[in-house]
């Protein structure tokens, strides 16, 4: 004897479970309460279970009306989830969206996810940002592209990337069937030049000066302090822009730069000079209250800002020849050519991530002895005559 079909007012007093309507359709009846429609049918030898809603937003007549549809699609031969996907197919701008949010938390500073959207602001949402995923062809991608392809190398590369990882997650989730913006596009592209950008950095022997310059200047003495700090640290920027006074341990002589403030993730222990000690007392007689070391003066509990410290090299006529982050490279310079300190311990100073991950499994230890000789060294050149 075929099975009963439901009631509506079976399907209103349903307990908990499966009560089945006939023809693989179902109410599944959670423990919660809640109860929803899906239908299970057969699609290409696989089986498959879709949703067709909870009740009673829809009621049994509909469930029924949906199913006789998805039926219906599969005997044609198509794909009822897919034909149900393509209906809801997002625009570029509006995936772009849910991937950059998605992103957002692993990108280490606000300003990477600022650079992020605004690449695609610029080069890809005016030509592609109001087409359907599934509607955006190779032309497309090409047409985004092609003009910036020579002229600015690295820009076009990052919006390429970013188009890809849009619409890689299109992929995933079955909007599209192939990236537009892969390898297919690959041949209608010349070759990108392998050129190594390296930032502009002084040589070592001209570094103590320049910092003199530096101090000569009319910028805030929180910047100014700031930038002493970064070289005698050989700290990166923003480590030194964000360092607050509870990673300054005193009576260690040192400072303990959390991991999430780091580019490898890993807690960095920097050994403290007397003179990098004597730019910590220096800021605290100009310490605004809160707990940065180094407080922007415009703004009360923020940091400076990546151009405040851009801005003084610039007014110290420098900017030409050198960046922060090029005091690190001048360190490094100076390390290798003036001292007889080991490699491994150059670079653990800078905080890089030494050789492959089977020599990491090996390498435990962070040489930090080693490395406060090296940074009272570099200190000690920096205060020369």
């Amino acid at each position: 004897m075929g099975m009963s079909l439901l009631t509506a007012v079976e399907v209103k007093n349903a307990g908990v479970g499966k009560h089945h309507d006939g023809r693989g359709l179902f109410l599944r009846v959670y423990e919660s309460g809640s109860r929803c429609w899906v239908l299970r049918l057969t699609v290409d030898g696989r089986r498959r279970e879709i949703g067709l809603g909870g009740w009673p937003a829809v009621g049994l007549a509909d469930a029924r009306r949906k199913a006789h549809e998805h039926r219906a699609a599969a005997a044609d031969g198509r794909d009822p989830l897919a034909d149900r996907r393509r209906c809801d197919v997002p625009t570029f701008r509006e995936a772009a969206r849910i991937v950059w949010e998605a992103n957002r938390p692993r990108w280490r500073n606000e300003r990477t996810a600022t650079l992020w959207w605004a690449s695609l602001e610029n080069h890809a949402f005016a030509a592609i940002g109001d087409m359907a995923v599934d509607r955006i062809t190779q032309s497309d991608v090409l047409g985004c592209v092609e003009p910036i392809w020579t002229a600015r190398t690295e820009t076009a590369r990052k919006v390429r990337q970013r188009i890809r990882t849009v619409l890689r997650w299109c992929q995933a989730h079955g909007y599209v069937t192939v990236n537009v913006a892969g390898e297919v596009i690959d041949g209608a592209l010349s070759p990108m030049p392998r050129v190594k950008a390296h930032f502009r950095s002084l040589p070592y022997t001209e570094v103590a000066d320049a910092v003199g310059v530096v101090d000569r200047t009319g910028a805030s003495a929180s910047a100014k302090l700031c930038l002493r700090f970064a070289v005698l640290t050989a700290a990166r920027s923003g480590e030194a822009r964000n360092a607050v006074w509870d990673e300054i341990d005193f009576d260690e002589c040192e400072w303990r730069v959390p991991a999430d403030k780091m580019k490898a993730a890993t807690e960095h222990r920097v050994p403290l000079s007397d003179a990098a000690l004597e730019v910590l007392d220096e800021a605290k007689d100009n310490h605004d209250g809160s707990d940065l070391v180094f407080a922007s003066p415009l703004r009360a509990g923020r940091p400076l800002s990546d151009m405040t410290l851009t801005k003084i090299l610039r007014d110290a006529g420098l900017a030409e020849r050198a960046t922060v982050h090029g005091f690190r490279a001048s360190f490094r310079t100076w390390a290798l050519e003036q001292t007889d300190t080991p490699w491994a311990v150059a670079e653990a100073a800078l905080a890089h991530t030494l050789g492959d991950s089977t020599q990491q499994a090996y390498i435990r230890g962070d040489a930090y002895t080693k490395r406060r000789k090296l940074m009272d060294q570099w200190a000690d050149y920096l205060q020369r005559p």
